[in-house]
């Protein structure tokens, strides 16, 4: 048993160093890009689907109204999603300043709320490029022309760019920015190793025929989730050298982390429900490993309680696991500039195992709560 676990455990370690190799590398080979000071010329549309935001979409329209993009190249068109606050009023009282409204009036249930709400804003924009965002966002006035730059200088169909926590009040939400940070380094690090597979909605921009040229959100629309990264993935298939990740602190949209663990379990259990619908069985198979080396990690830490040799493993993976993290984590805190947050690692590094193993069976296991709603 000894040799068979010990066997297990090593592979399933040499496969997530190596993972983790993969992402250093691919990190470092996005560059931020200079200023390419020439005119920004292109007509966009910035899409927000929104239920019940009442608190916060008033400083996100005000936001994106400030931006230094010129004024008369972009539109902004909010879907709202059968919001029972005052949402819609709230949108509405900006229409003098150009904010579309399109309110949404579905009589029979949907389990994809979401990209209905996308695909209808979609039909009603006159811009050429979409950039898409959440209700509940902040960014500064260069977010989108950092975007629309990058776009122009590199021929490129799809952009994922930056999303960062801010404003923690407690421990917990810090440790939720420094878990966020991965996941956007993971995804810009496949994007940077030509393999574009993860981003996340709340910064993603897209050409708007390539959204008509790949059927939309036809063939993913089963889920509640995946507006984002299953459709990048779609797009990846057909243009894998055409996406981009901007790493550039002026593109970064600033959002808030979970107030309650059981929020953030249900946000986490929403992305994972995502995997199934990966088309890349690569990637699916790759993070099934990663589950493995988590499930070894807390197997070893149990049977160490009956043999000493389990716990000496269970250190030298932890020992690797926290070493190779920090040093994919170091620049990439760097670059959102919450660098300080390594300091709960530890911590991180030893929660996270129970937490990935948990989300790994409950992300397909059945219903998730989302916005008021019991979907999958």
């Amino acid at each position: 048993m000894i040799a068979i676990l010990s066997t297990i455990s090593f592979l399933c370690t040499g496969l997530y160093l190596s993972v983790v190799i993969y992402l250093i590398k691919g990190w470092s080979r996005i560059k931020t890009p200079a200023i390419s000071g020439q005119p920004l010329t292109t007509k966009l549309t910035v899409l927000i689907a929104a239920r019940n935001e009442e608190e916060k979409i008033a400083l996100t329209i005000g936001d994106i109204l400030a931006q230094d993009y010129p004024a008369h190249l972009f539109e902004i068109i909010i879907a709202d999603d059968h919001s029972t606050d005052r949402t819609a009023e709230i949108i509405s009282s900006y229409a003098d300043r150009g904010v579309r409204l399109l309110q949404l009036r579905d009589e029979k249930a949907l389990n994809s709320y979401k990209k209905r709400a996308i695909t209808e804003a979609i039909k009603l924009s006159t811009g050429d490029f979409l950039v898409a965002t959440d209700a509940d966002c902040r960014m500064g006035p260069k977010w989108l022309s950092s975007i629309v730059d990058y776009y122009q200088s590199n021929n490129l169909v799809m952009i994922s760019s930056p999303v960062s926590y801010f404003g923690e009040r407690n421990l917990f939400e810090r440790m939720q920015t420094l878990e966020f940070s991965y996941l956007i380094g993971l995804g810009a690090a496949f994007i940077g190793n030509n393999h574009a597979s993860t981003c996340n909605g709340a910064n993603f921009a897209y050409r708007k025929d390539i959204f008509y040229e790949v059927g939309g959100f036809k063939g993913i629309d089963d889920l509640a989730s995946g507006d984002d990264e299953l459709l990048l993935q779609k797009v990846a298939e057909k243009y894998p050298d055409r996406i981009g990740f901007l790493k550039k602190r002026d593109a970064i949209v600033y959002t808030d982390a979970k107030p309650t663990l059981h929020d953030f379990l249900q946000q986490r259990r929403r992305w994972a429900s995502k995997s199934i619908k990966y088309k890349d069985k690569r990637v699916v198979a790759v993070v099934v490993g990663i589950w493995l080396f988590n499930v070894t990690l807390l197997l070893n830490a149990l049977l160490g309680f009956y043999n000493v040799y389990f716990f000496n493993m269970l250190l030298v993976q932890f020992i690797l696991k926290f070493t190779f993290d920090m040093l994919f984590l170091i620049p990439i805190t760097s670059f959102f500039g919450r660098l300080k947050l390594l300091c709960i690692m530890p911590l991180i590094c030893t929660v996270h195992v129970i937490y990935f193993i948990y989300i790994g069976i409950m992300g397909n296991a059945k219903k998730y709560d989302w916005k008021g709603r019991n979907v999958r």
